[in-house]
């Protein structure tokens, strides 16, 4: 079992920057593939960024340029790091942690850019 809690997220000026934090407890932290997800008002939930348990990462669409998806094993701890932030980045952001068939989510945290 694998409990995810998030923070980090707040309201934030364009143009500023912002990093998000995912503790993570319970199984073995670094046998597990975590990534970072977003759901905008209306919209379905997306992949931002995922990152193995060796550190290597992959960025969708919406990740690439402006985001930095980090881990730290020792702390159980991944981050998000988002450089000028724009309103389109206003979103929930969850954390993701994939362990075997296992998929476990944080409960959130939202992200609100004003212009």
């Amino acid at each position: 079992q694998v409990r995810l809690v998030e923070s980090g997220g707040g309201l934030v000026q364009a143009g500023g920057s912002l990093r998000l934090s995912c503790a993570a407890s319970g199984s073995t932290f670094s046998l597990i593939l975590m990534g970072w997800y977003r759901q905008a008002p209306g919209n379905k939930r997306e992949s931002v960024a995922v990152i193995s348990n060796d550190g290597s990462t992959t960025y969708a669409d919406s990740g690439k340029g402006r985001y930095t998806i980090s881990r730290d094993n020792a702390k159980n701890t991944m981050y998000l790091q988002i450089n000028s932030v724009k309103p389109e980045d206003t979103a929930v952001y969850y954390c993701n942690a994939v362990s075997g068939v296992n998929v476990y989510w944080g409960q959130g945290t939202q992200v609100t850019v004003s212009s």
